[in-house]
This record gives C-alpha cells, sequence and structure tokens, in this order.
C-alpha cells in the first residue's frame, strides 16, 4: 500500500474581471491550502526502507522551510543581508511568495499535550513565534496600466476637490477670502494643466489595457 505521508498543497488562482467607467479591469489573487506533514523521529515510528526515506524527506523540507521562516523573520526585523534560502528544497520553492511575497499567510498549528511528543511540540511552537515576526505588505495585484489609471483618477478627483474650494470663476470661496492675487491664478492654472495631462495619460492607459485584456 502506498504511504499518505506527504506535503499537500492545493493551489486555487481567482481572476476578477469587471467593468469600472466602461473600461475592462483584471485583478489576480493566489491562495495555497497547505497541510504539511508533521516531522518524525525514526526511533519512535521504528520506520524503515521506503518509509523510513520518507520521513527523513519530509523532515529536510520542514528544516529547510524551519530556516526560510527565520531568516525572513531577520529580514522583517531590519537584516536585509539575510539571503532567504528557497530554493534549497521544493516546498519552499513552491510557497516563496506565499511566505514572503505579496501575500497574507496564516498558520494553524496542530499540538500534542502527550509528554512523549514534547519535543516536537516545542519545535512547532517555535515554527509559530518565528513565522509570527514575519511582515509583509500585501497589495492588489493589478496590471501597471490599471494601477496608473486608477492613481490619476484619484489625483483627479483631488484636484477637483481643491478647484471647486478655490471658485476663482464665481468670486467665492478661498478667492472671497485672500483675493485673486497673481500667485493664487497661477496656482488655478498649473492646477487646470495637470488636469489635461492626466486625463490624456488616462485616455492612453486605458487604450493599452483595453487591448491587453481583448
Amino acid at each position: 500500500a502506498s504511504s499518505s505521508r506527504a506535503h499537500t498543497i492545493i493551489t486555487i488562482e481567482f481572476k476578477q474581471k469587471e467593468i469600472i467607467d466602461k473600461r475592462p479591469t483584471e485583478k489576480l489573487s493566489v491562495i495555497n491550502l497547505v497541510d504539511l506533514a508533521g516531522s518524525e523521529k525514526l526511533s519512535k515510528t521504528g520506520a524503515s526502507g521506503d518509509r523510513m526515506k520518507e520521513g527523513c524527506m519530509i523532515n529536510k523540507s520542514l528544516t529547510v522551510l524551519g530556516i526560510v521562516i527565520s531568516s525572513l523573520a531577520k529580514v522583517s526585523e531590519g537584516n536585509k543581508k539575510v539571503v532567504v534560502p528557497y530554493r534549497d528544497s521544493a516546498l519552499t520553492r513552491i510557497l516563496s511568495n506565499a511566505l514572503g511575497g505579496n501575500s497574507k499567510t496564516l498558520m494553524i498549528c496542530a499540538l500534542s499535550p502527550a509528554s512523549n511528543n514534547y519535543d516536537e511540540t516545542l519545535s512547532t511552537l517555535r515554527y509559530a513565534d518565528q513565522a509570527k515576526k514575519i511582515k509583509n505588505n500585501a497589495v492588489v495585484n493589478e496590471s501597471e496600466q490599471d494601477k496608473m489609471i486608477r492613481q490619476l483618477k484619484e489625483e483627479n478627483d483631488r484636484l477637483k476637490q481643491v478647484l471647486s474650494k478655490m471658485d476663482l470663476g464665481s468670486g467665492a470661496g478661498l478667492s472671497q477670502q485672500i483675493g485673486v492675487d497673481a500667485q493664487t491664478m497661477e496656482k488655478f492654472k498649473e492646477m487646470e494643466e495637470q488636469l489635461k495631462s492626466n486625463a490624456l495619460l488616462m485616455q492612453e492607459y486605458e487604450t493599452v489595457s483595453y487591448t491587453h485584456l481583448t
């Protein structure tokens, strides 16, 4: 009979496509569901042959995972010179983005209250303690075109709010309080030019984004 002792990784990829302001946009997300096989002592299990080799490979990958987690914890603490050994194991290569990339990761640890499992329980808690120190800054996965369009739109909305407060055309708002001097008019013109420039850039990026998605 084949053994069930192995790490299990299920990867689910989500793509969100929607139309915003008559323009198609796309966001991507990947979820990794990982069930790690627990480490084991050969002296305790009495495994031999293929089962012994299997246990050794599992222990090796868990050791590398522990080193990767420890290295990422040091990076999060400010040590930028640490080299994270993702390539030392197939497990850590697959999970590199989930561990130290653009992601949020949740670890659930299974512990045993039995005294003869003290070493394994302590090792698992050390894993969890190191993993807690890793700090990732996850952001939305969107194309550069969509990101630039969103940022330009946000800047335009902000400029429009400022211009509406100045309201130089009707003489109300800020201009009524400080007067329409040359400096204020110059600032007003600069904002209007920026609005026009942003609008042209958005049109260009929208064309590129639409061509890419279709």
